[in-house]
């Protein structure tokens, strides 16, 4: 398999994982031709905007190293994707979300022991809903670093999306 391959499995795996320990479901768009990889929906919830879903691209990389003094780091985006995902009036909300991974695939996960298990580095998010048009071929995008795609964030996410708020 190729390593590209790789990282898109990689980046579903991670996406699962996380949806799994928040309780959400995940579902798959039959072809990607609107820049959406995955999807995310909740069932019912308490809030005034019942099922609430969220859908996302997903990007995985490594080798954007991150500057320990900076709050963000960049990431090359496709303009095709970029202007998928900042269309300001979707019925569902979009977000990146990119996966950052060790260059070496031997470390993406690790085997502690029998009872830990750990998935190498992590994921980012952003929404760039009403981002600005532009005629670049690659657009590069900063991802904050207080950003993480954690169970914490998701559960966040989809309780605001529940409440009639945007990502």
């Amino acid at each position: 398999m190729h390593i590209t391959q790789q990282q898109e499995q990689f980046s579903r795996a991670y996406i699962h994982t996380i949806a799994s320990v928040a309780g959400f479901t995940i579902y798959t768009p039959l072809v990607d031709d609107d820049s959406v990889d995955l999807g995310i929906a909740q069932r019912g919830g308490r809030g005034t905007i019942r099922s609430p879903r969220l859908e996302m691209q997903l990007k995985c990389t490594y080798s954007h190293k991150l500057v320990s003094s900076l709050p963000h780091f960049n990431y090359p985006l496709k303009r095709k994707n970029y202007d998928d995902l900042r269309i300001p009036n979707l019925m569902i909300p979009r977000i990146l979300v990119v996966v950052r991974v060790p260059e070496d695939i031997t470390y993406w996960l690790r085997h502690h022991s029998e009872q830990r298990q750990s998935l190498r580095y992590g994921g980012y998010w952003l929404s760039l809903r009403g981002m600005p048009e532009t005629n670049q071929n690659t657009i590069t995008v900063s991802l904050p670093r207080s950003q993480q795609f954690t169970v914490d964030a998701l559960q966040g996410i989809m309780l605001c999306l529940s409440q009639g708020g945007l990502p």
